[in-house]
């Protein structure tokens, strides 16, 4: 499939299906599966697969296009789905034999769903430890952030060896003596997306779940801030439409513009003036539509909240400082990330 069948597709899919059940969406216990399923029958759960396993194999251009859209349907889908294009990338990189042929073409099909537990991924102290022993590792510690439960098969969790290597694993959603949750967390926004914490007891991850033994990232990785930026500009666009006229469509041109070009010196920046876009054009929408937007179920109040939620999701500490100056504030963003 060529890129603009890729992205019409998601364009359709969020304008039809996914925004007129928006608001039902955002108020139900748990995303509806219908929703996940839609975005699988049209491939987009392997959007970042390789085209041999049946994959989209889409650039990241493509990709954060995709989920602008997505997102500016329906955030709450957008957000459990996206965990899920990081673990296929994770299990198509792997060289763990057997464990691409096992699962990477399930994945892309949306056969088998993930969720991602980066804990052990950032630099600082790991929320998750891994040690070796014989025949794998022992994962242990707390993943505070794990989205989708209930809704994933597999949680492709990072965890810290004593070497400060990321051990990156398929860990199954399923709770036991070794690996409990809680119940989901009461988000501002994307409630229904059934985040929850995850604290592992020594849960055994096979050699043969291992995708890879790195070096962990740094907080400066272009590439996921430019997709949280993409869910960012999604909700910040939504926004636009339903204010008519497009007064701020400029901005978000430029936004858009300062992400895809953004550099290791530039993504914070660029991401922080996504974050105050959104947080603008969502207040206007609130103001414009006057005291309906304030009922449950209406779009503005929805989009307030998501725009409130993606100001901090994910937020590294320069991307908040860079957001409170931009916002008139000279507040210290504290230490340590959101996600």
């Amino acid at each position: 499939m060529r890129a603009e069948e890729i992205v019409e597709t998601a364009r359709r899919l969020a304008d039809e299906v996914l925004f007129p059940a928006a608001p039902s969406t955002d108020a139900a216990p748990i995303v509806p599966v219908e929703n996940l399923d839609a975005l699988a029958d049209a491939g987009l759960y392997g959007l970042s697969g390789p085209a041999a396993a049946g994959g989209l194999g889409a650039d990241l251009d493509t990709a954060c296009e995709v989920i602008e859209l997505l997102a500016g349907g329906c955030l709450t889908t957008a957000f459990v789905w996206v965990q899920h294009l990081g673990a296929v990338l994770g299990v198509a990189f792997s060289k763990t034999p057997g464990l691409a042929d096992e699962w990477l073409a399930p994945m892309c099909r949306g056969e088998r769903r993930a969720g991602i537990a980066l804990a052990g991924r950032l630099a600082g102290r790991p929320g998750l430890q891994a040690q070796a022993v014989e025949g794998g590792w022992l994962f242990s510690g707390a993943a505070p952030w794990v989205t989708g439960w209930n809704r994933i098969e597999v949680v492709h969790a990072a965890a810290r060896d004593s070497d400060g290597n990321a051990v990156f694993g398929l860990l199954d959603a399923n709770t036991s003596a070794t690996l409990e949750v809680s119940p989901p967390l009461d988000l501002v926004a994307v409630r229904a997306s059934s985040t929850v914490r995850a604290d592992l007891h020594g849960y055994f991850v096979p050699a043969g779940r291992v995708t890879a033994v790195a070096p962990p990232g740094g907080e400066g990785d272009v590439e996921v801030l430019r997709i949280h930026g993409a869910l960012v500009l999604g909700v910040a666009g939504r926004c636009c439409r339903l204010l008519g006229g497009r007064p701020l469509d400029a901005e978000l041109v430029a936004c858009r513009r300062g992400l895809a070009e953004a550099t290791a010196e530039t993504v914070h920046a660029a991401r922080a003036a996504a974050s105050e876009l959104a947080l603008r054009a969502a207040a206007a929408l609130v103001v414009s539509r006057g005291s309906r937007s304030l009922l449950a179920g209406e779009h503005a109040q929805r989009l307030a909240r998501e725009a409130l939620f993606l100001s901090v999701f994910g937020g590294r500490p320069p991307v908040r400082a860079a957001l409170l100056e931009l916002l008139g504030v000279r507040v210290p963003a504290q230490s340590g990330t959101d996600s």
